[in-house]
């Protein structure tokens, strides 16, 4: 189970939904993009078999106009329990996020901009993901003090960047990790 409807309470203000963070797998991910990690039946040997390289795990995706740009995310925990009170999606090109350290990281991500909608993902410190040109999702969720990512993006013309700040009431609390 996903998440669990909650309810409103008048003293306090509860969240309406609770998502419980599932593990990051590449078929639960699917609708949302692609997982990234080392999966050794996408690999082979270079260099006099010195170096196993793990092919092709993401394409980047600037869109129209767009370059692929990278870049390094320097995250930072949101105070706990983490609540998710808006989205953003970028409509110009997909995004990806590969740590930099082993540490889990959670990505919450959905098909539209509402608290209902969302799923929260646990991903492991050596799993990146590259969220699909569109998708809805939270801004960087680490759970370390500080936590680098690398991060594939699109730079050029145009609007990248929505965000949907959800009405009052309509919000959810991940559950502890």
């Amino acid at each position: 189970m996903r998440m669990r409807r909650t309810g409103i309470d008048q003293e306090k203000e509860e969240p309406l939904f609770q998502l419980n963070p599932e593990v990051l797998s590449e078929e639960a991910f699917a609708p949302y993009g692609r997982v990234i990690d080392a999966d050794a039946s996408r690999s082979h040997l270079i260099n006099d078999g010195r170096t196993r390289r793990f092919h092709a795990l993401a394409s980047a995706e600037p869109g129209e106009e767009g370059e692929a740009i990278l870049s390094i995310f320097r995250g930072t925990p949101w105070p706990t329990p983490v609540e998710i009170r808006m989205l953003e999606r970028h409509p110009l090109g997909a995004q990806a996020f590969v740590p930099m350290e082993r540490h889990p990281w959670l990505v919450v991500v959905a098909e539209r901009p509402e608290a209902a909608a969302c799923r929260c993902f646990l991903a492991r410190g050596d799993q990146g993901v590259q969220i699909a040109r569109g998708v809805w999702h939270h801004p960087l969720l680490v759970l370390q003090p500080m936590q680098d990512f690398l991060v594939v993006d699109r730079a050029g013309p145009g609007n990248n960047l929505e965000e949907v700040h959800f009405a009052d009431g309509d919000w959810a609390r991940i559950a502890p990790v």
